[in-house]
């Protein structure tokens, strides 16, 4: 498996891109490099990558109603995939809700 960095690189259009065009192809890279070939990623796959690459976002989340809503979707009709559309709707749900995004606000942006 290629590195997202080297695969970030490869991508001419993003050579003098944004932080937040980088930050989106990444995203994008990620989640192709786990989907199948239809470019959807089954509840469980979904799952463990929310787990493995979203776990600042997530971490002390776990009871909150609208976290427990989110997983217990992604735990039912397992064989059921999702698309990624669905898949930003979950991370856009999940970092709404997160006691991280509090912490980014807070970040000084001036000197």
């Amino acid at each position: 498996s290629i590195p997202i960095a080297k695969q970030l690189a490869s991508i001419k259009a993003l050579g003098k891109g944004s932080d937040l065009e980088k930050a989106f192809a990444t995203l994008a890279l990620v989640y192709n490099n786990s989907a199948d070939p239809e470019g959807k990623l089954s509840k469980a796959e979904a799952k463990s990558l929310l787990h493995t690459q979203f776990w600042g976002f997530i971490q002390g989340q776990e009871n909150k109603p609208k976290y427990q809503e989110i997983i217990s979707a992604l735990d039912e009709e397992s064989e059921d995939k999702i698309d990624f559309e669905d898949f930003m709707i979950l991370l856009v749900s999940l970092t709404l809700m997160s006691d991280l995004l509090q912490e980014i606000k807070n970040v000084k942006t001036t000197k």
